[in-house]
């Protein structure tokens, strides 16, 4: 399912990317995304846009209100399609996408990597430096401990994925063995 909203948020965030930095407004939307996403985020909200018996316009109507001014009219106009063509549950991923290209495009590359231990500081900057070669752009790193991924690290930078781990690997194995 969140390959499925990635696919649908995908093309709404690159022409929102595009038109921000086209009028430098780039913050802005920013601001505002991150708004909306807060907004549709929220369980009530989600369950209201969850629901096919509640009309589009009012759910439109109502996120714009909680937004008031701190969503300009090119944003608010964004809300106008999404709620057209009932692609509002996408506003969050559509935040997301948003920020990650505003993160490449500022020569930044944000890169979550998931270990099976914690990471100290030392490991977090070797790390961060490998990838940075790779990548040839500074990479900010978001670190989590996952604890299921038995050993190793999985990398996540945009659609690209390394998964080093021990799981990843038992899955790689078990699917060799079914063919």
């Amino acid at each position: 399912m969140a390959g499925d909203i990635t696919t649908i948020a995908r093309p709404y965030a690159e022409a929102a990317f595009e038109r921000a930095k086209e009028t430098g407004q780039l913050e802005a939307w920013s601001q505002a995304l991150a708004l909306l996403s807060a907004v549709a985020s929220n369980p009530q909200m989600g369950a209201q846009i969850a629901n096919p018996n509640v009309p589009r316009e009012r759910l439109r109507d109502m996120i714009l209100e909680i937004g008031g001014d701190a969503v300009p009219a090119e944003v608010a106009n964004l809300v106008r399609l999404l709620a057209q063509n009932a692609r509002l549950g996408a506003i969050p991923e559509i935040a997301s996408l948003f920020e990650a290209s505003r993160t490449a495009d500022q020569g930044v590359r944000h890169v979550l990597v998931r270990s099976a231990y914690a990471m100290n500081a030392a490991q977090q900057k070797e790390l961060a430096q490998a990838l940075a070669r790779r990548f040839g752009s500074e990479v900010e790193l978001t670190v989590e401990k996952d604890p299921e991924l038995i050993g190793g690290l999985e990398i996540r930078a945009g659609d690209l994925v390394i998964d080093d781990s021990i799981r990843g690997k038992l899955a790689q194995l078990a699917h060799a063995l079914q063919f």
